[in-house]
């Protein structure tokens, strides 16, 4: 399983293969045809408390990834499905996020390394 990881305002391309976004919400003032999004994953993002919570706050950070690692180990249907999408081949976890070291797509990725 190859997982990358992109940031969904930046140019889509080959190299990407599927491009799974992992975010709750839609990003803010991209079309779906710019976004070239394959798959959206809402069930596997963050829970809006918590991502409420963590308000991408660096500080947050060790106790955002503990809680968010729960809820994935709580979310085994959302994260099949997911796991489903990897195996095909060469995969892009997409987020909006600004920060590229502290969100939940940076999470989820080491998770599916673990898992």
């Amino acid at each position: 399983m190859t997982v990358g990881l992109k940031r969904v305002y930046e140019p889509p391309s080959q190299a990407d293969g599927t491009r799974i976004l992992v975010d709750r919400l839609w990003p803010r003032g991209l079309s779906k045809d710019k976004a070239q999004i394959d798959l959206w994953l809402k069930e596997v993002s963050p829970t809006t408390e918590l991502r409420r919570w963590f308000n991408h706050d660096p500080e947050k950070w060790p106790e955002f990834q503990r809680r968010y690692r729960a809820e994935l180990l709580a979310n085994g249907e959302a994260v099949s499905e997911l796991k489903t999408a990897l195996a095909s081949g060469r995969a892009t976890l997409v987020y909006g996020a600004k920060d590229e070291e502290h969100n939940d797509a940076v999470v989820l990725a080491a998770f599916l390394g673990g898992a």
